[in-house]
């Protein structure tokens, strides 16, 4: 098999950094430079990463086609997953190619070293460029995929919802527990191996079958005990848990474990927690606590 080609990772960032030590912990030469500083009059490796900030890509393009920095057979590729390869169009004619290759990976560190195996790579662009961008992919482990029309903001929003949403969920579930009197570190060592298992859930079962919980036993008992505590421990994430479970009770529709009542039941005790957050008179509020306190002993699901 042919050696790996030398690659060059332009961008010291949080991105730029994770991306090069895992190349080279795959035995790949890899060299990187900051944009902070000007970089060397040539840019001698095959493959060049830019992976600088979304705003920057066209700008740096510019400035190196205007210099001639990238060598004639070399492919350049960005990192942004809400740009298209054409945002590097201006350093077309100067290389052998241009291309997109984002991680579908949260990184939080230049130090990420856990992220990259069974993750998604979105790879496209130019043939060249497509090529060595799948090849990086295979390298760390991943999973390369094109999608030429894809509405890459709408990419990019989903995988926001992910990485930052079930960041912003785990917080707020944080604070319900540190408010019943677990320490906050604590809390979030509890809670992460719970998010990956629900990943792992979603990966191998796949949606609605990954959904667990009282929601989907139609247990309104331990729902209305789940209200109760985040108003008393964390009232401010009250709006979030209505949200949460308004999408969960869709998927319960979905899964047609429960008959109809049972789920008007259920969305009866959801609308009551959006109408804490909005105020709603007591008298409805009294309503939906009565039945709330229904248990109906179900068996865990």
């Amino acid at each position: 098999m042919r050696s790996p080609p030398g690659v060059h990772v332009h961008g010291s960032g949080k991105v730029g950094r994770a991306l090069a030590g895992a190349l080279r912990r795959a035995g790949w030469q890899v060299s990187i430079s900051s944009e902070r500083r000007t970089p060397a009059p040539r840019i001698r490796a095959l493959v060049v990463v830019l992976a600088v900030r979304d705003g920057m890509i066209a700008q740096v393009a510019r400035r190196w086609a205007a210099i001639g920095i990238v060598a004639p057979d070399a492919v350049v590729l960005h990192t942004a997953g809400a740009r298209r390869p054409e945002e590097l169009a201006a350093i077309r004619g100067c290389c052998a190619g241009i291309g997109q290759m984002h991680p579908l990976v949260s990184i939080v560190s230049n130090r990420s070293t856990a992220c990259w195996m069974g993750a998604t790579m979105l790879v496209d662009g130019d043939p060249a460029a497509v090529a060595a961008g799948k090849r990086i992919a295979k390298a760390l482990g991943m999973v390369s995929r094109s999608a030429p029309d894809l509405d890459r903001g709408a990419y990019h929003a989903a995988a926001g919802m992910v990485a930052g949403g079930a960041a912003a969920l785990v917080r707020a579930a944080s604070d319900v527990l540190v408010g019943a009197g677990v320490d906050c570190r604590s809390a979030q060592r509890m809670l992460g191996p719970l998010l990956r298992s629900v990943a792992d859930n979603i990966e191998r079962e796949g949606l609605p079958t990954a959904m667990t919980g009282a929601i989907r036993r139609g247990d309104e008992a331990t729902l209305a005990a789940h209200h109760e505590a985040v108003r008393r421990y964390a009232v401010q994430h009250t709006g979030m848990l209505a949200v949460v479970e308004a999408g969960q009770l869709a998927m319960a529709r979905e899964l047609h474990e429960l008959p109809e009542f049972e789920l008007n039941q259920l969305a009866w005790v959801v609308a009551g927690l959006k109408g804490t957050t909005k105020g709603d008179s007591r008298g409805r509020k009294r309503k939906a606590l009565a039945v709330w306190k229904v248990d109906r002993g179900r068996p865990s699901r």
